[in-house]
């Protein structure tokens, strides 16, 4: 069975033989692992992966969004960056004043995708490909107008709001509509909506804002045969049954800020769990014994005959023994 074959049967909840499996590798880990990075990509390697975009024109970005300092994004954004292999936070918004409005670009290069070569990618690799971009409509509000400015407008809901919502959404169904015109497996968004123990604002606004534009996407994936794939960080539990409702086909959460008993008791069967292992308290700081009762709690409350895919982040803070041994742990399961 191909890694494609296998994702695609987790998905379908249809016994796959064993857990897919994928590891995300943040700059940090190679900058002060490279060694077990190179390990962990051999002894396990992924199952899903992500296509290059290809892009025809070059994106208008300065320095690197991994690298301490700042650097530009394609959509205008001055990210400020305090360590290397990480990624910095937006201190000055180019619309921090509505009457920046006129200011915003839209990154149309990205429209530009290659779809020959990506379709040349999917056909010589046998694993599940994800396509090489990721919308995130809240986190660019923010980019794009700073934190505190966004909870304030979808308090206060000004005209000027709606406007910058429609044009964004409007570019990003442009952008997966692309992707879904090529040989991925899938499309993939994220949005971090929760924090350690609630939502960052309130599940009624959400539905009533976010989730038809989220619907929207989704049908985008669905209507030309391509699964959907769901990133978001934090406290989520008030919206997994909006998600399953419009249709998500996997979600990457923080299991354990949620709890695996509470998620598998109202979910399992559902919604494929992509993942992820604690990253807050296991990974850096459990036990081998710890990281391997926590893969049997995933399975045991996740797992319907599929379901659940054995994913994990090495990034900031990561003991690599751990993260060997949950894949250790999700192998010999």
């Amino acid at each position: 069975m191909t890694p494609r074959e296998l994702v695609t049967r987790t998905l379908e909840f249809d016994s796959p033989p064993r857990l897919a499996r994928q590891l995300w590798v943040l700059p940090w880990a190679v900058q002060h692992f490279p060694e077990a990075v190179a390990e962990l990509a051999e002894r396990f390697p992924d199952d899903l992966i992500s296509s290059p975009a290809f892009y025809t024109a070059e994106l208008p970005v300065r320095g690197d969004r991994h690298a301490k300092g700042t650097c530009v994004d394609e959509w205008g954004c001055t990210f400020e960056n305090l360590a290397d292999g990480i990624i910095g936070e937006v201190k000055r918004p180019v619309l921090a004043e509505w009457s920046d409005l006129d200011r915003l670009r839209i990154p149309v290069e990205r429209l530009t995708v290659d779809r020959g070569r990506v379709n040349t990618f999917c056909r010589q690799t046998d694993r599940f490909v994800l396509a090489g971009t990721v919308p995130r409509i809240f986190e660019r509000l923010q980019f794009l107008r700073g934190s505190e400015n966004v909870f304030c407008d979808l308090m206060d809901q000004p005209q000027e709001l709606r406007c910058l919502i429609d044009r964004i959404h409007e570019f990003y169904l442009k952008e997966l509509s692309v992707w879904a015109a090529t040989e991925v497996d899938a499309l993939y968004i994220m949005d971090d909506w929760g924090g350690q123990q609630a939502m960052l604002i309130s599940p009624v606004l959400w539905r009533s804002i976010f989730k038809p534009l989220y619907a929207e996407y989704i049908n985008v994936a669905h209507g030309r045969g391509k699964y959907f794939f769901m990133h978001s960080d934090g406290y989520i539990l008030d919206i997994l049954p909006d998600l399953v409702d419009i249709g998500v086909d996997a979600i990457n959460a923080q299991i354990f800020c949620m709890g695996p008993e509470r998620l598998g008791g109202q979910f399992a069967g559902t919604i494929t769990f992509w993942g992820e292992m604690d990253r807050q308290q296991l990974l850096p700081r459990g036990s081998r014994d710890d990281i391997r009762e926590a893969v049997g709690r995933m399975r045991e409350t996740l797992y319907r005959d599929g379901g659940l895919i054995a994913q994990c982040e090495f990034g900031p803070g990561a003991n690599p023994e751990n993260v060997f041994a949950f894949f250790e742990a999700c192998t010999n399961e």
